[in-house]
């Protein structure tokens, strides 16, 4: 019987041991793993760093949107000025075709009249100062399709 009294009393008091480990567990907060906090102040972080970048690549990304568009706007006049001046160079066209008619109808009847001839020659004139402000718009047109090649291509060449 002295027996089963010894361990009566050993499992009563290993019953009060966990009670009271359980009663000091339950009492006492769960302190965060040191580990893990090391870890989360490490993704914070990252994170801070992450929206940082997010954040200078969009500023860039505006700023290479507003130049292009800029680019494009320069691109779009200077196709709206050589549409105006080949439109000036076809209407000289037509008022010399109108003025040499004229002055072949007046060759015919033999009678040679200076204001035609003048009117002519205005013509002309008209019609090579519209071609040459036309050759002006498409080279420049053309050079400014150029420029970007050419900057890109000068680093390179200064480079070798």
């Amino acid at each position: 019987m002295s027996d089963i009294e010894e361990l009566q009393r050993r499992i009563t008091a290993a019953m009060d041991q966990i009670a009271f480990g359980v009663d000091r567990i339950a009492a006492k907060p769960a302190a965060p793993d040191p580990d893990t906090l090391q870890q989360l102040e490490d993704e914070r972080t990252a994170n801070a760093q992450l929206q940082e970048r997010v954040r200078g690549l969009r500023t860039k990304s505006e700023a290479e949107q507003a130049q292009l568009r800029a680019a494009l706007d320069e691109a779009e006049a200077r196709m709206a000025q050589l549409d105006i001046e080949l439109q000036r160079v076809r209407r000289a066209n037509a008022q010399l075709a109108d003025a040499c008619a004229a002055l072949r109808e007046a060759n015919t009847e033999g009678v040679g009249e200076p204001h035609l001839i003048n009117k002519a020659m205005l013509a002309e004139l008209e019609g090579l100062r519209a071609a040459r402000a036309a050759d002006v718009a498409e080279a420049s047109v053309i050079l400014a399709s150029l420029q970007p090649l050419i900057d890109q291509s000068s680093p390179a060449a200064e480079d070798s």
